[in-house]
């Protein structure tokens, strides 16, 4: 059973930094692609990011040039450097793991709890 918990949410001022973190139990971590996503008030889920286990990333255009994703393996742990912050970055930003057999078919999906990142202008 893998479960993914993030952390390092918080209230920044624009232009500010943030670091999120999601730390994995279980042993799939390293075969596993890891992505963030983001869900803003009123509005739905968005993919932010994406890392493969071969650490090829993957951003969305809207946050393409201010945040990174990174992964340690021997950690368990994926993150999200967030700079260059704006109001519109508020969101509660979600770690997902998913794991592919050969194939491609993907054998399994988990999602964290999310973490709260506020921007003030």
């Amino acid at each position: 059973q893998v479960q993914l918990v993030e952390s390092g949410g918080g209230l920044v001022q624009a232009g500010g930094s943030l670091r999120l973190s999601c730390a994995a139990s279980g042993s799939r971590f390293s075969t596993s692609a890891l992505g963030w996503y983001r869900q803003a008030p009123g509005k739905q889920r968005e993919w932010v990011a994406v890392i493969t286990s071969g650490g090829r990333t993957n951003y969305a255009d809207s946050v393409k040039g201010r945040f990174t994703i990174s992964r340690d393996n021997a950690k368990n742990t994926a993150y999200l450097q967030l700079n260059s912050l704006k109001p519109e970055d508020i969101a509660v930003y979600y770690c997902n793991l998913k794991t592919y057999n050969s194939g491609g078919v993907r054998l399994l999906e988990v999602w964290g709890q999310g973490t709260l990142v506020t921007v003030s202008s």
